[in-house]
């Protein structure tokens, strides 16, 4: 945080070793992954841990081999996952109280790296062959990410079910109205970690997930109830990390379906875009 940016971004840095013999490769690519409304950035690990073995020595045989990647970043949007626990103070107030967006990922993204230079770790992404690969919300701001200056240059772009709508607001109107009566009706506290887990495997909309991601969800898509903290006896619950409230405004958003789409339609003509919907027509089609 700082005076004028008083929000934590929290983001993954992941790698295989022998991806390390490409640090110097100009050719070699950089990943920047972000994540859908709702989720966190571990939400990611299982499809980085098989791209990462099809591209490794091991998955040889793919036909990827001659791919080169440094490393995958996942960047989290500040009122998701790790960084909502973070900034949970800040949220409560101006600006940022009941206003996050498409846009504010994708300037908090920026923000990210444009201070890779600050970081110990001098990470200078302005000189690496960045990717960038967004889900849902996630597709929607690394398409916002494209115009936000002084603009980060990518090779290209790989859009997964974007919220996008090229028709503008009326077509997408029906599912927002439909994700934001999910997002009031959801279950938001349970007594337990161990609880959350018995009963999200249950659950209609997670019964199609990788058994990974929910595993990873109740472990970073969940905090510790802030009751807890005045509670007489250890107290084990755990609540949304991106709560309720949090969710709903992401679907309010008034512009989140349709500026992406004007600034997409400027891009696609300088970098290969790849946009994939998934195979039954439940949310984007």
């Amino acid at each position: 945080p700082s005076p004028d940016y008083p929000l934590y971004i929290t983001a993954k840095r992941y790698w295989l070793a022998e991806f390390e013999a490409h640090d110097a490769d100009p050719e070699a690519l950089t990943l920047i992954l972000l994540h859908s409304t709702s989720f966190h950035k571990e939400t990611w690990e299982p499809t980085v841990e098989r791209v990462f073995r099809h591209l490794s020595q091991r998955g040889a045989r793919s036909g990827l081999r001659r791919v080169k990647v440094r490393c995958a970043w996942v960047i989290e949007s500040p009122n998701h996952g790790e960084s909502a626990q973070l900034n949970q103070e800040a949220l409560q107030h101006p600006p940022f109280y009941r206003s996050f967006c498409c846009e504010t990922y994708a300037q908090a993204v920026h923000r990210f790296l444009s201070a890779g230079l600050e970081h110990e770790a001098r990470v200078d992404f302005r000189t690496q062959r960045l990717v960038g690969i967004g889900h849902s919300l996630g597709g929607c701001a690394i398409s916002l990410l494209q115009h936000i200056q002084p603009i980060f240059t990518f090779s290209s772009i790989i859009l997964v079910e974007p919220m996008m709508s090229a028709g503008g607001p009326g077509p997408i109107h029906p599912l927002r109205v439909m994700l934001i009566k999910h997002a009031y009706e959801r279950q938001d506290v349970w007594c337990s970690r161990e609880a959350a887990w018995r009963s999200l495997q249950g659950r209609r909309r997670t019964e199609n997930w990788d058994p990974q991601v929910l595993k990873l969800y109740v472990k970073h898509g969940l905090r510790p109830h802030p009751g807890g903290a005045y509670a007489e006896a250890p107290y084990h619950g755990v609540t949304l990390a991106c709560t309720r409230e949090e969710e709903v405004t992401m679907y309010r958003d008034a512009d989140g379906a349709t500026k992406p789409v004007a600034v997409l339609d400027e891009f696609c003509t300088r970098i290969p875009v790849h946009v994939i919907f998934g195979a039954v027509n439940d949310f984007v089609y």
